[in-house]
């Protein structure tokens, strides 16, 4: 009786307690899914815990990288760099330890510590570096992690533009901006593919590839906390990476990194603030190096004293290295005869135009005319010319035209142009205009509307050395996937003009003018120390009030077959300072010259 008393008051207990843990679970469950919440609560309690006690940092967008013609990287370098994850006031560690990371890192302690005190996303640390991250060696590395600092880790991390090497106007900038990455992938958008912060192209090749280039996602490190923000057992610190053998796709442009880093040197040692140095493989009109100043700042775009601009797909004033179209039109219209003579006594008689040289160049033969860069000989020459044949001529050879490789039915079907910022340049702005005899020989000698980029200038000489055949110069080789397969290849191609091309003995005729500008003109003196026999024509423009642009287009060596050709443009040059184009020139043929040399006398040790 006593047993069966104790046993029904036991099973009320029993029961009493479950009907108390099944009103508490179901009390748990009504707040977990927010059943308890108003309509108008903007999340779940569920919802703002996980937010709370989750992070996530880019560690590697994904995107696509450039390499140079030998497989040398330009893009896209990985570093080990220290990472903060928000601590939200908790304290990361002892004050001693705190000291210690700031003796590893190099850093000022007060400075370290305020940053690590306000970060509220990760970030990484960049101290002093002008790099998005400061990239630390093995032994700092291996120190760091002693210290076992709480949410301070040192992780991987992609810099895209490296401090090994200069950022490239070619290559151009990535940046976050929604409008513009909305504009281009809305689907990608809306299916999640792609995040409001995915960084797109926003100049050069960046921008003209992108759609190639965005990957299948970012590597990220995701760090869950506790309400103290501790890691959490089992979930803590975790790497997440797209698994996709295709990405990130591998471009491989046509630069030589070599050249590219003479090209630039050239412009240094020059002194030079502004201009551009384009060089092309006359074999295909590939580029080679492609320098321009001021300096690209990828992570500072508008910083002062930098230019997102790419100078040399910018179209100036040519001066003199136009009478190279003069000529030509002057030739193929057969108002020059070959014995022809004239006479520069220092004025040209009207529209108040003088010859550079005030005294005169006496009696003058047409490829002494051009050698000497007589205004007065090309204007007289251009005023014999209708304007629409400058024009044509002029089109022929290139100019007033963008001339970048391009197609118009790429792999995707979109059309693509790899160098989207070329400027098209001009020969007349208004081509009645050009009727106007005073309008006509300013044009013939490189002034009035005269623009021309120095890519298009490069590419003169190519064009001359391929009897009239226009080549579109080209950036880029092809476009592999992550394990090497081939996703597009971009062959050489010309650039033709709808009006055709000049005569293979027209071409011939301005060689042998360029030869004698270097060898017994402007060039002589500048360029009778260069160690390859060279041809060019030199220019100097009127840029401003005062101030002159210096131009000098040629190639070398000019012997058998000349394998380099380029322009170098400096600008904003004081008036009545000689052409110093020139000299840098024969600075940058020297030095590829040495290149080929130091390349020679490696493959032979290497044998």
């Amino acid at each position: 009786m006593m047993y069966g008393t104790m046993t029904k008051r036991l099973l009320r207990v029993m029961l009493l307690m479950a009907v108390g843990f099944g009103l508490t679970e179901a009390r748990l469950a009504w707040i977990q899914i927010g059943l308890s919440a108003a309509p108008s609560r903007e999340a779940s309690l569920a919802e703002r815990s996980t937010a709370q006690r989750t992070d996530r940092m880019v560690l590697d967008s994904g995107r696509g990288n450039f390499v140079d013609r030998y497989g040398r990287p330009i893009t896209g370098e990985t570093v080990q760099a220290l990472v903060a994850f928000p601590q939200n006031g908790m304290p990361r560690g002892t004050e001693e330890a705190v000291g210690r990371l700031a003796a590893i890192l190099h850093a000022p302690r007060y400075e370290l510590k305020v940053w690590l005190d306000e970060v509220r996303e990760p970030a990484a640390w960049q101290g002093k570096s002008p790099l998005p991250a400061a990239a630390l060696s093995r032994e700092q590395a291996a120190q760091i992690a002693k210290l076992r600092l709480s949410g301070v880790r040192v992780l991987p991390y992609t810099i895209r533009y490296p401090a090994g090497l200069r950022p490239l106007h070619l290559i151009g900038y990535i940046s976050q901006n929604p409008k513009l990455l909305h504009a281009r992938y809305a689907s990608r958008l809306a299916d999640g593919r792609l995040r409001p912060t995915t960084p797109v192209g926003g100049e050069g090749l960046e921008a003209a590839l992108d759609r190639f280039l965005q990957g299948a996602g970012a590597t990220e490190a995701v760090m869950t906390t506790d309400a103290a923000r501790r890691p959490l057992e089992g979930l803590g610190l975790r790497v997440r990476a797209p698994s996709n053998a295709h990405y990130p796709v591998r471009v491989t442009t046509t630069l030589d990194l070599d050249l590219q880093r003479e090209a630039e040197a050239a412009l240094d040692e020059a002194g030079v603030q502004a201009g551009a140095i384009v060089v092309l493989d006359t074999h295909n009109a590939d580029i080679l190096a492609m320098a321009s100043l001021p300096r690209l700042a990828p992570y500072r775009i508008g910083a002062a004293g930098t230019d997102e601009r790419n100078h040399a797909l910018a179209a100036y004033p040519p001066g003199s290295v136009f009478k190279t179209v003069t000529l030509a039109a002057a030739w193929e219209s057969g108002v020059l005869g070959a014995r022809e003579k004239f006479r520069c006594s220092g004025h040209y008689g009207r529209y108040g135009l003088q010859c550079w040289r005030e005294e005169g160049h006496g009696i003058l033969t047409w490829k002494q005319a051009y050698a000497e860069s007589c205004n007065v000989v090309f204007a007289a020459l251009a005023e014999r010319l209708d304007p629409a044949e400058l024009q044509r001529t002029a089109e022929r050879l290139g100019f007033g035209r963008q001339v970048g490789w391009s197609d118009r039915r790429f792999l995707d079907g979109k059309p693509l142009r790899l160098l989207p910022e070329e400027e098209a340049g001009a020969i007349f702005a208004d081509p009645e205009r050009g009727r106007d005899g005073g309008v006509r020989t300013g044009t013939g000698i490189g002034q009035r509307d005269v623009r021309v980029t120095p890519l298009q200038a490069a590419n003169l000489a190519v064009t001359l050395l391929h009897d009239g055949k226009v080549l579109a110069p080209r950036a880029v080789r092809e476009i592999r996937y992550a394990d090497g397969s081939l996703l597009a290849k971009l062959p050489s191609r010309e650039a033709p003009s709808p009006y055709g091309r000049i005569r293979p003995e027209t071409a011939r005729m301005l060689r042998e003018a360029m030869t004698a500008v270097v060898t017994e003109g402007t060039a002589r003196q500048a360029l009778q120390k260069a160690e390859w026999p060279l041809a060019g024509k030199s220019g100097t423009a009127e840029a401003a009030p005062g101030r002159n642009d210096h131009w000098f287009v040629g190639y070398g060596p000019n012997h058998g077959t000349p394998r380099y050709a380029a322009a170098v443009l400096l600008e904003d040059q004081p008036a009545g300072l000689r052409n110093r184009a020139a000299l840098v020139f024969g600075d940058l043929m020297n030095r590829i010259r040495a290149v080929e040399q130091s390349r020679l006398r490696g493959s032979a040790d290497g044998r």
